[in-house]
């Protein structure tokens, strides 16, 4: 079967490590499924770990991808929660397994015709969810729907800030946090996303680093070195700021001296759990909230869409269409 295979990282040129090629279609085993994909989503994951970002070069070669949806074994639609992870080892909450491992950091991901995964993670499909949108939600919108209800804890009339609108998180977070009835400010440098952001509901976007019009009680910041300043200052006495994400750089000055003194809390949010992405679902369903699909590419094109992501070119979420399977008995 065709598959997007990392098998080289480079911090300066990460799309060299990136090849189309032919892989054997995963056996089944026992407590594992196997799905047919019909859609996949880009996600900034993918391009760390062709960077080398959190991801050991001896685990390579791998299939990338960690956002999935199409059929079972049995033909059933589902989407894939891609969080691979022992609850128990966790307290209940997968995510704090310290084995826990994001499809495609351990086990092959989802830039593929077919994708192993233990059965216990797949989700049955809404049938008001399209597979695009579908494609688009795990990582995304289940990171972001983590930060705001179960981390930060938001409720209605609530002031948030939203760094870097455009990105999948972001713009997840922006329609999440309005749909909560939240008061929401967002940041970009790209005049065209602040217009986007405001007609998601946003009540004002400003660029990067202006300051708002009254302090927030929470901060989603997924950006790190080139907003953390700007997070700290927009945000008032006994505020949240909620950080899953640096795409930016992950050491910037931490003004202890504000934080201390203005009792912030920073909180530290990773992925979501297989419950969360059902509560995501059905906050959707009473919501009539979707995923912004910025475009869709076929597999073959995937450097592509890379490209666009590594450009900050992409407002949403870039689905990857694999080429549908052949029949059973061929080559692949």
């Amino acid at each position: 079967m065709l598959a997007a295979i990392a098998i080289s990282q480079s911090a300066t040129d990460p799309l060299s490590g990136l090849v189309l090629g032919e892989i054997l279609k995963p056996e089944p085993r026992p407590g594992w499924s196997t799905v047919r994909v019909v859609s996949s989503s880009l996600n900034m994951h993918d391009l760390w770990t062709l960077r080398g970002v959190g991801h050991p070069p001896e685990r390579l070669p791998i299939v990338l991808g960690c956002d999935a949806a199409g059929y079972d074994e049995n033909g059933n639609e589902v989407l894939v929660h891609p969080v691979i992870a022992d609850p128990d080892a966790g307290l209940g909450d997968e995510t704090l397994d310290p084995g826990r491992a994001l499809l495609s950091e351990q086990h092959h991901g989802a830039f593929a015709e077919y994708l192993a995964v233990p059965t216990r993670n797949l989700i049955p499909k809404p049938s008001w969810l399209t597979f695009d949108e579908a494609a688009c939600l795990p990582v995304a919108w289940g990171t972001a729907y983590r930060m705001l209800f179960t981390r930060a804890g938001i409720r209605a009339g609530d002031r948030v800030l939203v760094q870097g609108a455009g990105g999948g998180v972001a713009s997840a977070a922006i329609k999440l946090a309005v749909a909560a009835g939240a008061v929401v400010y967002a940041t970009s440098r790209s005049e065209d996303k602040r217009r986007q952001a405001e007609s998601w509901g946003a009540r004002k976007a400003v660029p990067t680093g202006e300051r708002l019009p009254e302090r927030v009680d929470v901060v989603i910041e997924t950006v790190g070195e080139a907003t953390w300043s700007h997070s700290t200052k927009s945000l008032r006495p006994g505020g949240t700021i909620v950080v899953a994400g640096a795409t930016s750089g992950k050491n910037p000055p931490a003004d202890l001296g504000r934080i201390f003194y203005l009792q912030q809390r920073l909180l530290g949010s990773t992925g979501c759990t297989r419950g969360e992405l059902v509560s995501l679902l059905k906050l959707m369903d009473a919501t009539g909230l979707r995923p912004v699909v910025d475009r869709t590419l076929p597999l073959d094109e995937i450097h592509k869409g890379f490209q666009l992501m590594i450009d900050g070119r992409l407002t949403g979420k870039l689905v990857i269409h694999p080429p549908a399977p052949h029949e059973q008995g061929a080559p692949r």
